[in-house]
């Protein structure tokens, strides 16, 4: 007999904005199709049903008793380090025999390059635009200084696959803004300016980072990262190396 898989559970932030939840289905949906026969379940931290506990006590009230959980976050900051944690510790000490292992965050990740790429692709740019174009990578942003040089280091290796310049920028928390690093550039003599927004679903942040380019005057805004098929793959590939790994959390059997 065959031992269970763990079943995925990916855990997004949430938001009032309902972009965010049906983008987040989707992406989870995409990564189901390419997995057939792994239970994938999404959770969210807040704004949005079903909340991370009410899956796990669904999950373990199901039989379940191995799961793999995936925050769905580009950085490790502040919901990586405290707030999933958090939520995953109270439910294993709260659900007998129930086992969590917590997969790495989605970034960095050689796929996540591959989705920004794709993004402008569909947004108009050509291969042959490449080397005439400077990219502001704008992000959400962060207090955390280790996302922030996450996302510094990511646009710095961006830059060497042959883009004229790659700048980041961020919504909240960091500067420089989008506008800003907008503005930058084209004053450095730039001709096309566009913005690539490092985030993986709509709201309020997105939106921000839009509005900046657009007052900013940049030639073109990509979409968000979404449900790519890269960021389907790369929930898969974050899986399957948690998987391996020992147990991170567990509850205590007495």
């Amino acid at each position: 007999m065959h031992r269970a898989r763990p079943v995925l559970l990916v855990i997004a932030h949430g938001s009032r904005d309902p972009r965010h939840a049906a983008t987040v289905h989707a992406l989870t949906r995409r990564a189901r199709a390419l997995r057939p026969g792994l239970r994938v379940e999404t959770a969210f931290l807040d704004f949005n049903a079903p909340r991370v506990e009410q899956v796990l006590s669904a999950l373990h009230g199901s039989g379940v008793r191995e799961v793999v959980a995936l925050p769905l976050l580009l950085t490790r900051a502040f919901h990586a380090k405290a707030d999933v944690p958090a939520v995953l510790s109270e439910a294993t000490a709260r659900l007998p025999g129930l086992t969590v292992r917590v997969a790495e965050v989605l970034g960095p990740s050689p796929l996540l390059v591959s989705a920004l790429e794709r993004r402008l692709a569909e947004a108009g740019l050509t291969p042959a635009d490449r080397a005439t174009t400077a990219v502001v990578l704008a992000s959400a942003g962060s207090s955390d200084p280790e996302a922030i040089a996450v996302i510094a280091e990511t646009a710095r290796e961006w830059r060497h696959t042959g883009w004229c310049a790659v700048r980041p920028a961020f919504a909240s928390a960091a500067l420089p803004r989008t506008e800003d690093a907008v503005r930058e550039l084209r004053a450095e003599g730039h001709r096309r300016v566009v913005v690539a927004p490092y985030v993986i679903a709509p709201g309020r942040l997105p939106d921000r980072i839009a509005a900046g380019a657009e007052a900013a005057g940049a030639d073109l805004v990509a979409d968000v990262l979404g449900a790519a098929p890269e960021l389907a793959l790369l929930l898969l590939h974050r899986y399957d190396a948690a998987a391996r790994l020992p147990t991170r959390l567990r509850t205590q059997v007495a």
